[in-house]
């Protein structure tokens, strides 16, 4: 028996693993569907995979490694092509982006932009939450959401945790003011007066007796004058219910202060965190469904010719996000501020006391940083170039620098190589000013004059490869991998055939349908893995009902960032929730709405001035032919 217990443990030990029978049993209930034909084989890749990503009972970059072992196996691909799918032209903008990120992050230059934001913007309560999502939706857009989050959430605490003090001392000072001047309070008070007609009220001898206007005695004791001329007998029962009553509309406007308060702080923090997965829609490095859409039109649609370029993004994706952020401020300022102007435009009572607090705040935070270096300037110098490079590489409406003097002969210059140039140079160029900027050498700290030997670059690797999430490279060449398997192996030319019925349903019904079922599917699983797989199913979809590809791929696209419901559906949510002044059910009934929101913004930019930038009118050329996925 004693030989049998130590198998039998291991077997409960697996059976509590449960994640363990997914991956070891999924493989043997669907491997036949791989055993029939090369489109069996790989859509029995693409369920493996789904499974396993919605799941995560492997990580999800192991996961997205699955079609480097299987496609060869299964005689889809051979395994050097399925290797070069990790390694595109997406991903190399991906990594070059981050490494920017990563140095504005490394010289706290994104905290200096949303300190001084706040403080321009003002400290009321609609203010203040416009403010933190403005500046936490700029920043997203260039760096990541997690690391944006992480950044303004001890910022809004701290604005909290002024205000909340500032509200204790009021209340005190109320407090002590209210019991100066009720009589009952007296009897509280170290005070005893023995003469005809006077209450005692306290100890003997502490008081000092004094004759008030109208010949009425009084005593003043520990700089408390009260009056203590004893009331007739008929005033008398009227005095207690009188101070009853007092106290309990004190205890009623702390209570309501107290609740304001909370849901002040459940509306900031939800709104750095809804900002953070706005924010990242605006631009194609922003957030990893944008770079899989990137990358799938390069892949499915080799001929499209760079329609979609971080300019051409921009110009759709920025209005976009600035009609839901503001619709956004507008839901949680009726939530959780007030629907009356006096309630959202000001903090009450002791209003300059409280907006003095959360300034005081934020200035004490700016102090910390202290004036800009030279690293700083330099970094944001870099970032500025590279934005401006990327926009103006090919604005479409005129030809590019990188049009007339690199890619007449063909897209040599992407976007990547711009993202590339700029991370270069941050390994290049010393984050110490040179000898002859004397006059900023003088106003450096002490620490950087007194350093020997050569000055470190504004970016060392060991930084680099510290903060970069690597595992979204892989999870992007393993979304790109199975894209060109279905390819290879005509699974999407089978999923076009099957959609056809699909041509007499209206294209808007059919993008807002598909739009909910993505935000829904986000909700569970990583928003990239979701774009991952759903983007070249819906671009098969689109070419065999005749509608442009942009028009469906588009809109999920942004819909996948929609994670807004669950604390454990995108990284600023959890960050938000730890901070433990949120419920599920507070992000959950928020959510549901935002979400609504979210389909309704894009459903007005992608019939409006989406149609415009992309021709979404009429079936491109590109589009037209042996379909792909």
């Amino acid at each position: 028996m004693a030989a049998l217990r130590a198998p039998v443990r291991l077997l409960r030990a697996v059976w509590r693993q449960k994640g363990v029978w997914v991956v070891a049993l999924a493989p043997l209930v669907l491997l036949p569907l791989a055993l029939s034909t090369k489109e069996a084989a790989c859509a029995y890749v693409i369920l493996l995979m789904a499974l396993y990503w919605c799941t995560e009972v492997l990580p999800l970059a192991v996961t997205a490694l699955l079609p480097t072992i299987l496609f060869p196996l299964l005689g889809i691909m051979r395994s050097k092509d399925v290797c070069m799918q990790y390694l595109r032209d997406s991903n190399m903008l991906f990594v070059g982006g981050l490494m920017v990120a990563v140095a504005v992050e490394h010289w706290n230059l994104h905290k200096r932009i949303a300190l001084k934001v706040l403080l321009v913007v003002g400290v009321r309560p609609a203010l203040l939450m416009l403010g933190f999502m403005s500046v936490t939706a700029f920043l997203s857009m260039w760096i990541s959401n997690t690391a944006t989050a992480a950044m303004m959430v001890p910022i809004v605490q701290a604005v909290l945790d002024q205000l909340r003090c500032r509200d204790d001392a009021e209340e005190g000072r109320r407090t002590t003011r209210e019991g100066a001047a009720d009589p009952a309070s007296a009897k509280q008070s170290a005070c005893v007066v023995r003469m005809p007609d006077v209450e005692a009220s306290g100890r003997t001898g502490e008081c000092e007796e004094r004759t008030g206007e109208g010949g009425a005695p009084t005593t003043t004791c520990e700089d408390v004058t009260v009056s203590t001329l004893k009331p007739p007998p008929q005033d008398q029962p009227a005095s207690a219910p009188k101070a009853s009553v007092s106290s309990a509309v004190c205890a009623s406007e702390a209570d309501g202060a107290d609740e304001r308060r909370k849901r002040l702080s459940k509306g900031l923090l939800l709104s750095v965190c809804y900002a953070a997965s706005i924010g990242g829609i605006a631009t194609l490095t922003g957030t990893g469904p944008n770079l899989v859409l990137l990358g799938q039109m390069s892949q499915l649609f080799p001929q499209s010719g760079g329609v979609i370029n971080s300019a051409s993004w921009f110009a759709f994706a920025f209005p976009t996000m600035l009609m839901m952020l503001f619709m956004a401020w507008i839901l949680l300022q009726q939530v959780f501020i007030g629907r009356s102007p006096r309630g959202a435009w000001s903090c009450g009572r002791g209003r300059p006391a409280k907006e003095r607090a959360a300034r005081d705040a934020i200035e004490e935070e700016q102090r910390r940083l202290g004036r800009m270096s030279y690293g700083e300037a330099s970094v944001m110098a870099l970032f500025l170039l590279m934005v401006v490079l990327w926009f103006t590489r090919e604005p479409r409406f005129v030809d590019g620098w990188a049009s007339r003097a690199f890619n007449a002969d063909g897209e040599f210059v992407t976007d990547a190589t711009v993202s590339l140039f700029v991370a270069l140079l941050l390994f290049i160029l010393p984050s110490q000013p040179p000898k002859y900027l004397l006059c900023w050498r003088r106003s450096s700290d002490a620490d950087a004059q007194v350093c020997p030997g050569p000055a470190p670059p504004l970016l060392t690797w060991k930084v680099a490869q510290a903060k970069i999430p690597w595992n979204i490279v892989l999870l992007l060449g393993g979304g790109f991998a199975l894209a060109k398997g279905s390819e290879e192996s005509g699974l999407s030319r089978w999923l076009g055939s099957q959609m056809t019925p699909l041509h007499s349903i209206p294209p808007w019904a059919i993008t807002v349908v598909l739009c909910l079922l993505t935000a829904t599917f986000t909700e569970c699983a990583s928003n990239v893995a979701t774009a991952t797989l759903l983007l070249p199913i819906l671009a098969s979809m689109s070419q065999s009902i005749s509608v442009n590809p942009l028009y469906v791929m588009i809109p999920c696209t942004l819909s996948a960032s929609f994670a807004f419901m669950l604390p454990v559906a995108t990284p600023p949510n959890a960050i938000v929730f730890s901070s433990g002044y949120l419920k599920v059910a507070d992000m959950a009934k928020t959510g549901v709405v935002m979400n609504v929101i979210g389909i309704a913004c894009i459903s007005v930019a992608i019939n409006t001035w989406g149609r415009v930038l992309f021709s979404l009118d009429s079936f491109p050329e590109w589009a037209n032919g042996t379909t792909h996925i």
